[in-house]
């Protein structure tokens, strides 16, 4: 009975373990990028982003007031008091220290000594009391240096910094409108040519028709990287290097060869009969492929959508060969994302929220049309 046709396979739950095995790497990644995007650098320098609900021990560096303005005289002495944590944060202060040498030189509530009889004492909490003469207590206020557990916290500055306000808004901004600017029509070419060309494969009968299927078959192993600089060479000697045009025309011969093997096996499994009463009533073949072809396989247009969308607004290396200029005026998303690491590796809250930011559009775009993509990629499958 187990061998009976339809049966459930003993192996089911392997296969169930390592599809959400699978599905679980690929979302961790991206609830990551999405829970760091909310923290703030010194959070995410600290503790890894599973661990942003519970509370994270940092080293600060911390100053007092400016000891001018609120200074008091008391028993002869000139006192500063006030807390070292602006808004009333919740950290506590294991250790402390006056130099950045020895910052655990003193637990809370000892007080240290700074020499000519200037002290300073500092409590879990961040209170401190500064003492010393009025020539003493004068002009900058006193780092302090400690270590302290801070609570879990959720902050929107990233997203105003990159969306509304910051150095980076309109760098960001201009990038996007670029990305969408060089992905509409890497998308939108490429699907055109292609269902010409997988039409004519895949109904058209002509010399030499089996040869060029085999073809561009072989184009699906060529290294992307292999062509580059002969592609851009000869951009370059036409005079469309550098520009749109030149990222248009690179996507679009990157991409027709999945494009034309996908809707060629889709369209190769459409029946027979309806191509064939068509010609039979006197139906050109561009009637046939517009009225009856194109609208039979949008499930396979989708699917190479979704692929060819995805490729494009997420790629760096094309756009980094043939667009990127020296003004920056057409720097795409993922090449701006790059800069805004820093030449020190910097920003890395700004990084993941523009990242998250570089990745919804995306997602929008295939949660928009996954049902199609299955459905594509099975086209010619299954006879």
């Amino acid at each position: 009975m187990d061998n009976i046709a339809g049966s459930k396979s003993s192996l089911n739950w392997a296969v169930q373990l390592s599809v959400l095995a699978l599905v679980l790497l690929w979302i961790f990644p991206t609830v990551g990028l999405l829970i760091s995007s909310f923290r703030t650098a010194d959070q995410i320098s600290t503790s890894g982003w599973w661990r942003a609900m519970f509370p994270a021990e940092q080293n600060l560096v911390l100053r007092t007031a400016g000891p001018d303005e609120t200074r008091i005289e008391r028993d002869g002495k000139f006192v500063v008091e006030g807390n070292l944590f602006d808004g009333g944060s919740e950290a506590v202060i294991s250790v402390w220290g006056i130099s950045s040498k020895e910052i655990s030189a003193y637990r809370p509530d000892e007080v240290a000594d700074m020499g000519d009889g200037e002290t300073i004492m500092v409590q879990a909490n961040g209170n401190y009391t500064w003492t010393g003469s009025e020539e003493q207590i004068s002009g900058r206020g006193q780092r302090v240096f400690a270590t302290a557990k801070t609570p879990p916290e959720i902050t929107l500055d990233n997203y105003k910094t990159v969306l509304i306000s910051g150095s980076t808004t309109d760098s960001m901004a201009k990038a996007f409108f670029n990305t969408l600017t060089v992905t509409l029509p890497a998308t939108i070419i490429p699907i055109v040519i292609a269902a010409f060309a997988a039409y004519a494969l895949a109904w058209m009968d002509f010399r030499g028709r089996a040869l060029l299927i085999a073809f561009v078959v072989a184009l699906l192993v060529v290294p992307l990287q292999l062509a580059l600089i002969p592609l851009l060479r000869l951009h370059l000697g036409i005079g469309i290097g550098k520009g749109y045009l030149g990222v248009w025309l690179a996507h679009t011969g990157f991409g027709l060869p999945l494009a034309i093997y996908l809707l060629r096996n889709y369209m190769v499994g459409l029946p027979r009969d309806i191509i064939e009463n068509a010609k039979v009533d006197g139906a050109t073949d561009f009637q046939i492929f517009t009225k009856i072809i194109l609208p039979l396989s949008f499930p396979a247009l989708a699917s190479f959508a979704i692929f060819q969308f995805l490729w494009t607004w997420n790629d760096l290396l094309v756009a980094k060969v043939f667009l990127i200029d020296a003004t920056g005026e057409t720097t795409v998303m993922t090449n701006q994302i790059v800069e805004l690491l820093g030449t020190r590796g910097g920003n890395w809250e700004i990084l993941a929220t523009a990242a998250f930011v570089s990745i919804a559009v995306p997602l929008f775009v295939f949660f928009a049309m996954q049902k199609y993509l299955v459905r594509g990629l099975l086209a010619g499958s299954v006879k």
